[in-house]
């Protein structure tokens, strides 16, 4: 599953690290990337650590990585923090959260996590990127050659900011024969989540057999989460 969390802020302009956890819970995900994660970041999430919140909710296994990363504020005691997560069932190995090139005020990274899959490895990356097309384009190249390095099987995860005819999302495809699980399917729009009309959010898989995938209409966020059902033999 990809979600973008919002910040655990939905449509509503209420605050729930829970309802997006239901969300999760009720798809059966186990293994999950978020993007627009708090971390002791302010009072809009009332200082939240939400990819714990989260993990602890579903009883996984957690990475986070900070890409904005800030001394503490009001009389906290840790650093503000934003960034992404990935959430798994399974155990992570290793981690490590990369930063991505920009043009813009906002840093970007991707985080780069290894599962234990029942004893077999497989390479996740989860990223948000940015909104401004030449970043993102710069963005992209640099997550090319991290697919290219890594090794089969890789899922690739996120808010990219660019609908499917972009240049940067076709040059990702051409360069590292990744599939998009979504791309076949309609609709696959998923903002805003009130009324859908643009696909800003994908999984990406290579050496990984995928059944099928879909986006699901529950809201929580700004975004509709994204799940692809994969298959994935030792």
């Amino acid at each position: 599953m990809s979600y973008n969390i919002h910040h655990g802020v939905g449509l509503d302009e209420q605050l729930s690290t829970e309802r997006i956890g239901e969300v999760m819970k009720m798809a059966e995900a186990t293994i999950i990337g978020l993007q627009e994660v708090d971390r002791f970041f302010g009072e809009r999430s009332k200082f939240q650590d939400q990819s714990l919140a989260l993990a602890n909710q579903l009883g996984f296994h957690f990475a986070y990585g900070a890409n904005i990363d800030e001394p503490p504020v009001n009389g906290q005691t840790e650093n503000s923090q934003y960034g992404n997560a990935i959430l798994s069932k399974y155990p992570i190995v290793d981690a490590e959260n990369i930063t991505l090139p920009t043009l813009d005020e906002e840093p970007r990274g991707v985080l780069k996590a290894v599962l234990d899959v029942d004893g077999a490895f497989m390479h996740i990356l989860n990223t948000h990127l940015s909104l401004n097309e030449e970043t993102r384009q710069q963005q992209i190249k640099k997550l090319i050659e991290l697919i290219v390095d890594a090794k089969d099987p890789v899922i690739l995860m996120g808010d990219f900011n660019a609908d499917a005819d972009n240049e940067g999302i076709k040059s990702l495809l051409a360069e590292t024969h990744l599939t998009d699980c979504l791309g076949e399917i309609e609709p696959n729009q998923t903002y805003p989540a009130d009324a859908p009309t643009t696909r800003l959010d994908y999984i990406f898989t290579k050496g990984i057999q995928n059944k099928q995938s879909y986006v699901i209409q529950q809201e929580g966020s700004d975004h509709l989460p994204i799940m692809t059902e994969i298959n994935f033999n030792n």
